[in-house]
């Protein structure tokens, strides 16, 4: 031993001599970095090495300098082969590689202890061999991990292991940490303990110093993964490092800040929170100065449904609750709720005389309340099954069911039989409450239910947020009462309309029966709305015809005046007979084959005295039906160069339908879908290749839109759920399929 430390430290001072003037020797301690770190009850040592050398594998040594920790065997990966023109062949380290070494605890469990390594390597760009090297590390240890865990697969609804499985918390799972490589380049590094895994695209380092900006973090690749939450996703199963160029507005050496963003979960059925740490990096001097505000950040795109989902677990939960109040106001003025106005208007309607503002403010706080309870009981319900409830409640044998219903209510509207409840039930309400109204109360709260669960059956970044921290953390109480908020606020503008229906209603006379009439085909149009979704286009405006000429009927557009007429019977004619003669276009429409009420004569053109059907503008979809089919189409479109998107419809979905007729129509989102791959996977049916392909992107339902890059990869974070404008749809694209460009450092 003694001889080849001296026959190596003959050689480096020969070397150094003959080595030409413009080749420089870097020290020792700036050609081999490393950093320690602690998991519990092992010891990991990342090694970076400079391009220039290479580390002896047999010459590398571990010593617990006080005695304090017994070392175990150590792991050391495999070296390359390398004939060594000291030591004859050698297998040697290059580049970047992880040591672990496990360990027992003699005695008391200290805070700290003494690590001694060894190691010796080489340059072999000059060609000289460095002498033994010894460095004496101080390494924190971390406590000792608790012996209850946070939570157990029993806590989880659902849990596919068995229940006295145990997770340890995240901190004894994922083990990140950053040390400086020099002045403009640090090393994110994260320890991943067998059996859990972390997600690629949810590792994110930001910048906290306002002088210094963090470049695009060069992650390795990773493994292909179907995840149970998210979908396909690429996951590392085993730790990484990763170089992350930092952008520095002046020289001087400081103390860096940096948050590291990350998420991973465990194979055995748990889904870790998203977590963020904040570590602080000694830089030394930088040896290049950047203009930071032209050098783009690398925060990773977050989805709206993903950004609500941390606001249910990151919140306060009346915190979560008031926001999510909110974002149920703003979906109550969309076509999915909008219909539970005339449901709970002809309701209040059906009183008959006497409503009271009162009245109506009860009755519709009854039909809100049935409705929150049974939308928030159905959402937990689909969380905690994995079911598809909108699918569910969307077959058509349940859609021909509830129309039926709507047209029983609209004939008790048009007075062909009073809707009662039986004497006996009425009788049994009146001794409990002292009032004849109890089964009207009862008949609000179930119509609220019902509506619930087919009226309001739409897919909301809201929603889709309660129910994926259902799914992940099995976390009920937040979730529902985020869901519950959300509910009360899609029914809060209800309450002023009971109230409002309330006073304006007319009390008793002539007037009662026309507004009743008018309810009346507001139910009816219920009916053809809700058939609509199973119905086809041309079929569903000949519905809309019928009612349309009907009620233009009623309000007297074929009635004859005379000069006795009042001004209001005049009014009525007049609009009655716009309503015939808009009722004879959208019957001539569906006879040629038009499904478009909005638009009843778009499949007609008037030329040379003839009418001729046109055939109507389709969108470029391309149908797929099962995941070979979108990774066929996904790898054509990838090998033309192209960008691809994949939309989720189906027939029942209101908002799906919306998009087509709104959105992808728009002359700037055709432009900037140009050189994009249009896919569509219809899920009406709700069969297995449907939930195959539903639950290969976790997605809860329609309409859901996923994006994928030129590469074939999917771009996470950007996915569409729900109704989005064209205009905002359009600036959407831009973002998802912008190229990803890598930070550029300017000297």
């Amino acid at each position: 031993m003694i001889r080849n430390v001296f026959v190596s430290l003959l050689l480096a001072l020969c070397l150094v001599a003959a080595a030409p003037a413009e080749e420089a020797l870097i020290p020792v301690t700036e050609a081999y970095q490393y950093v320690v770190s602690d998991t519990g009850d092992a010891l990991e040592i990342d090694w970076v090495i400079e391009d220039c050398c290479y580390l002896y594998k047999d010459k590398l040594t571990f010593e617990s300098g006080d005695g304090a920790l017994v070392f175990g065997d150590v792991q050391m990966p495999a070296g390359e082969a390398h004939e060594d023109e000291f030591f004859g062949e050698q297998e040697v380290y290059r580049d970047r590689f992880f040591v672990t070494i496990p360990y027992t605890v003699a005695g008391d469990r200290p805070e700290s202890f003494e690590l001694a390594i060894k190691s010796q390597g080489c340059n072999d760009v000059i060609g000289i061999c460095y002498p033994p090297q010894t460095w004496t590390e101080t390494v924190k240890l971390r406590k000792v991990a608790r012996s209850e865990p946070k939570l157990k697969l029993g806590d989880l609804a659902g849990g596919s292991a068995v229940a006295s499985s145990e997770f340890p918390p995240v901190d004894e799972v994922f083990f990140p940490d950053v040390f400086a490589v020099d002045g403009n380049k640090v090393e994110l590094g994260i320890r991943i303990v067998p059996g859990f895994y972390i997600y690629k695209d949810k590792i994110s380092v930001r910048s906290l110093s306002d002088s210094a900006r963090a470049g695009r973090l060069e992650l390795p690749k990773g493994k292909m993964k179907v995840d149970e939450f998210f979908g396909e996703m690429e996951v590392y199963l085993e730790s990484i490092l990763a170089p992350l160029t930092i952008a520095r507005a002046t020289p001087e050496a400081m103390e860096l800040e940096l948050e590291v963003g990350y998420q991973g979960c465990a194979e055995g059925g748990l889904c870790y929170m998203p977590q963020t740490r904040v570590f602080t990096v000694s830089l030394p001097e930088a040896t290049t100065v950047s203009d930071i505000t032209a050098t783009p950040t690398s925060d990773a795109p977050v989805s709206e449904q993903a950004r609500l989902a941390g606001i249910i677990m990151g919140s306060s939960i009346w915190v979560a609750a008031g926001l999510f109040f909110l974002a149920g106001l703003g979906l109550a003025f969309t076509p999915c709720v909008l219909p539970m106005v005339p449901i709970l208007s002809g309701i209040i309607a059906g009183e008959g005389e006497g409503v009271t503002p009162m009245r109506g403010f009860t009755l519709a706080l009854s039909y809100v309340m049935g409705m929150a309870i049974v939308y928030t009981g159905a959402g937990i319900a689909a969380a905690a099954v994995g079911v598809q409830l909108q699918a569910t409640f969307n077959q058509p044998w349940i859609l021909v069911l509830f129309s039926g219903l709507f047209v029983l209510l609209a004939l008790g509207m048009f007075g062909a039989y009073d809707l009662q409840m039986p004497s006996g039930i009425q009788t049994r309400l009146s001794s409990i409450s002292g009032t004849q109204k109890s089964g009207t109360m009862v008949g609000a709260f179930v119509m609220g239910a019902l509506s619930a669960l087919i009226v309001t059956a739409c897919v909301a970044p809201a929603l889709i947020a309660a129910l994926t921290v259902m799914a992940q953390t099995g976390d009920m109480l937040r979730s529902g009462t985020a869901l519950f908020a959300m509910s009360l606020g899609m029914g809060a503008p209800l309450l002023a309309v009971g109230a409002a229906q309330g006073k304006l209603l007319p009390k008793a006379g002539p007037w009662m029966v026309a507004v009743k009439n008018a309810f009346g085909f507001m139910m009816l149009g219920l009916a053809v709305w809700m058939l609509s979704r199973i119905l086809p286009g041309s079929v569903t405006m000949l519905l809309w015809a019928v009612l349309v000429f009907m009620t233009g009927v009623y309000m007297g557009g074929l009635t004859t005046l005379t000069s006795e007429s009042t001004g209001t019977q005049k009014f009525g004619k007049g609009f009655g007979f716009l309503a015939i003669i808009y009722g004879i276009l959208l019957l001539l429409g569906s006879l040629t084959g038009g499904s478009n009420p909005m638009q009843p004569l778009a499949s007609v053109s008037f030329g040379g005295g003839t009418m001729v059907a046109e055939e109507e503008h389709a969108l470029p979809f391309q149908r797929i039906k099962t995941v070979d089919d979108l990774d066929r189409e996904i790898a054509a479109a990838a090998s033309q160069g192209k960008t691809a998107f994949l939309d989720f419809y189906a027939d029942w979905c209101v908002s799906c339908k919306e998009m087509e007729a709104f959105t992808f129509t728009d002359a700037a989102v055709q432009a900037a879908l140009s050189n994009t791959v249009w896919l569509q996977a219809d899920v009406t049916a709700n069969d297995e290749a449907d939930q195959a392909l539903l639950d290969r992107f976790g997605v809860f339902g329609p309409p859901t839109i996923i994006f994928f890059g030129a590469d074939g990869q999917q771009r996470h974070g950007y996915e569409v759920v729900g109704y989005m404008k064209a205009e905002d749809f359009a600036l959407h694209l831009e973002q998802a399929f912008a190229t990803n460009v890598r930070a550029q450092i300017v000297p």
